[in-house]
């Protein structure tokens, strides 16, 4: 974080301090809500969980360097207290960002906005210093962790929005205020809580309504729902997509024979080839979104399309792919799952798996509401229609659901299972996989199957090849 003495944060979140000697004494570490992560000149802000009260931890952060703890009570060591520790870490957060003079980019979307942050994240970087939502740290406590890491050094802040509800991203956008915001697509994650693909689109939108008259809206041209967005913001809009008419687009669209995506890239500004090291067409528009912010913010075509051909993944269990040594390709898509990114997963593993056998082992994807039987039974008719060689359909009802879409689709038989845990789907694995085969590993994070992934890499990871 940008150094501020005791007294500064105090003013900023409306705290009073106690046990402080000297109120000058300066934050000039990270902000943290684990104890375990305290350096030399961190500030702790202690949150009451459901299981565990930073509060108690207050002595021991202070002996581990921190400079104080905001808390809501008194704890007996150096302490800014606040009626509501989330509210004064998000005030914090936006003094910094104030303070700052950094470029403020957001970006939210159903699915894809982890791996498209990261792909920002690093196309920027190589213009300038950024700093960007670790994993899916998206959420009212994440995102002004996020902010505040920054530094004097900082020029680009990518910041992932995530939203469980109408009034979520608003609230976000009012901790950060964005220069730059990018709507990725509508879906059906969280459907169940939103009630329908129209409201996702009501609370999606909000991003698009915070940005200011000289901000740019960055909407996708193939979904509807996110172009119809334009009308809701005063910025200035810039479309990406594979449409004809979007300022940012690709054109000839190809896999590689390892299942990587390659196109041409078309800016206002020219064209140039990009060829991916992430797996999956689906990539295509996390790139193209990547590549027009990286356009407003003064890129060059030519830099875009290095900077997207270098860029790898950097959040976990997102389509990690690991060979063992004996030649059996591991597909770790397992942090999370909804229909729109279970598809996607399931076109990359065929892909990648031509000429050689494909496992689906897959999960329950969750918060689908009233269209959770229809959406698992439509991912296992389509696994059919994709000639996936086998299904292993893991858990309760719902992997029930998708093993009985295969079946209706193809009379599948033998090549749909139906398991009940993760480790039956281990043994199944372990007992049937042959060298060359390729296996997909993908579920809501609830269901925890990337503990299968783990399993199959279990004595190969000396010998296996990590890409």
């Amino acid at each position: 974080m940008i150094a501020l003495s005791l007294a500064e944060i105090a003013s900023v979140v409306g705290g009073q301090t106690y046990d402080i000697p000297d109120p000058r004494v300066r934050v000039t570490g990270p902000v943290v809500i684990d104890s375990r992560k305290v350096e030399a000149g961190s500030l702790f802000a202690a949150f009451a969980g459901e299981h565990v009260d930073g509060h108690d931890y207050a002595a021991d952060v202070i002996a581990a360097g921190a400079v104080a703890v905001l808390a809501a009570r008194p704890v007996g060591v150096p302490a800014v207290v606040v009626d509501d520790v989330q509210a004064a870490l998000g005030a914090l957060a936006r003094h910094v960002v104030e303070r700052l003079g950094a470029t403020l980019v957001a970006l939210t979307g159903s699915a894809g906005k982890t791996s498209t942050k990261d792909l920002i994240a690093q196309v920027l970087r190589s213009k300038a210093p950024t700093i960007f939502t670790p994993g899916s740290f998206n959420n009212e406590i994440g995102l002004p962790l996020t902010a505040l890491s920054a530094t004097d050094e900082t020029k680009f802040l990518v910041l992932e929005m995530g939203a469980r509800g109408k009034g979520h991203i608003q609230y976000l956008t009012g901790l950060t205020p964005p220069k730059v915001g990018l709507v990725l697509n509508v879906g059906t994650a969280h459907i169940g809580e939103f009630g329908g693909r129209a409201q996702i689109a009501e609370a999606k939108g909000e991003l698009v309504e915070a940005l200011p008259a000289d901000g740019t809206a960055i909407l996708n041209a193939d979904d509807p729902l996110v172009r119809a967005m334009a009308s809701r913001t005063k910025a200035k809009v810039l479309f990406f997509g594979e449409a004809a008419e979007a300022d940012v687009r690709a054109e000839n669209v190809r896999l590689t024979e390892n299942g990587q995506p390659a196109f041409s890239l078309h800016t206002p500004t020219g064209c140039s080839e990009v060829t991916l090291r992430l797996y999956g067409e689906h990539h295509v528009s996390n790139a193209l979104a990547a590549a027009a912010v990286a356009h407003d913010l003064g890129m060059s075509v030519k830099e875009i399309a290095l900077a997207l051909s270098e860029a790898g993944s950097l959040s976990r269990w997102r389509m990690e792919v690991t060979e063992r040594s004996d030649g059996v390709t591991i597909v770790n898509d397992a942090y999370n799952a909804n229909p729109e990114s279970m598809r996607a997963a399931l076109r990359a593993l065929v892909a990648m798996g031509k000429g050689r056998r494909t496992w689906a082992v897959l999960g329950h994807m969750a918060e689908l509401g009233d269209e959770s039987l229809t959406e698992h039974d439509a991912v296992g008719r389509l696994a059919v229609r994709l000639n996936v060689s086998k299904l292993v359909a893991v858990g309760g009802r719902e992997a029930s659901w998708l093993r009985l879409g295969a079946y209706n689709e193809g009379s599948w038989g033998e090549e749909s299972v139906h398991v009940s845990d993760a480790q039956a789907a281990v043994d199944l694995l372990r007992s049937e996989l042959r060298p060359g085969d390729v296996v997909l590993v993908k579920a809501s994070r609830s269901v925890g199957l990337e503990s299968v992934a783990q399993a199959l890499l279990e004595g190969f990871e000396n010998g296996g090849d990590a890409r």
